[in-house]
């Protein structure tokens, strides 16, 4: 009984380092806003199915972006304290099975776009792959440019649930692209900024590793979340949404620049810390609102 009893709980283990590894927190993050979208795009329909596929599909993409991004970076992620005990540093699942399970993810998720959406969601999901894996993740060590870059891949996922309702991209959906795009700059850089020394640690050129005042990146997270303001309240100007969403975006996308502000002038981790955290319930506030 003691026997069966250390299977299962060696089991149970081996399956939280596999969740782990696919980066849960940022993926479901993601197929939040793609399901979000894929349910604006709906407009009435009753092919809610459609909002299985899209959590499906886009779960299954976004788990294999961050299973194969620690893959590649596992090097580097074992010189910052952050990222240390991950599974895959720790030595709990060794680099060839990370591989063969994020190809593995990876395969999967685009079959199941292909068999069960349409090839534009498909082509969308392989951008977001690509741009995240062979531009975004190896650009990191080379320009603080990257961030900008890297917003591409994470404000993709709108667009892949929109598809898969609407076989299409619209202008509906680029201004729930342009959103995350312009959400993800103050949110990234305030994370890079908590642990600037742990990047600074393993060599990743962003900026508030080259900034080391973080004047420069409390000015760009200022701007980006001014810019934040038009791009929330752009869902409404194109006809998604309506007065009651306006006021409520335009509360909290002001009520994110303040903490911003606030950053601006007092240049703390715990300013920093703040706007991150923050970042984290704007976001899903923000499309809660869009569905109601």
């Amino acid at each position: 009984m003691k026997f069966a009893n250390s299977i299962s709980v060696r089991r149970s283990n081996a399956l939280a380092d596999y969740v782990m590894l696919m980066k849960p927190e940022l993926t479901l993050l993601s197929v939040l806003t793609a399901v979000g979208s894929a349910f604006l795009a709906l407009n009435g329909s009753l092919h809610y199915y459609l909002l299985v596929h899209t959590f499906i599909g886009t779960t299954l993409v976004g788990g294999a972006a961050g299973v194969l991004n620690q893959y590649v970076e596992r090097r580097y992620d074992s010189l910052m304290k952050r990222t240390e005990h991950r599974p895959l540093l720790s030595g709990r699942i060794q680099p060839v099975e990370a591989l063969v399970f994020g190809i593995v993810l990876c395969v999967t998720g685009l079959f199941y776009l292909a068999l069960f959406t349409n090839w534009v969601a498909v082509s969308l999901a392989v951008l977001t792959l690509v741009s995240y894996l062979a531009i975004y993740t190896p650009l990191k060590r080379k320009t603080p440019f990257a961030t900008v870059v890297g917003g591409i891949p994470g404000a993709l996922p709108p667009l892949i649930g929109w598809a898969i309702v609407r076989g299409s991209v619209s202008m509906e959906a680029w201004s729930l692209f342009f959103i995350l795009f312009f959400w993800q700059m103050p949110h990234f850089l305030s994370l890079a900024w908590m642990y600037r020394n742990d990047y600074a640690r393993a060599d990743y050129k962003l900026l508030t590793v080259l900034d080391p005042s973080c004047a420069i990146t409390s000015r760009q997270i200022l701007v980006y979340s001014i810019a934040l303001i038009p791009a929330s309240l752009m869902p409404m100007l194109v006809g998604i949404t309506g007065m009651f969403y306006f006021i409520g975006a335009l509360m909290l996308s002001l009520g994110f620049l303040a903490i911003a502000i606030r950053l601006y002038f007092v240049r703390t981790n715990y300013a920093a810390r703040k706007l991150f955290y923050a970042s984290l319930l704007f976001l899903p506030a923000l499309f809660f609102l869009m569905m109601i």
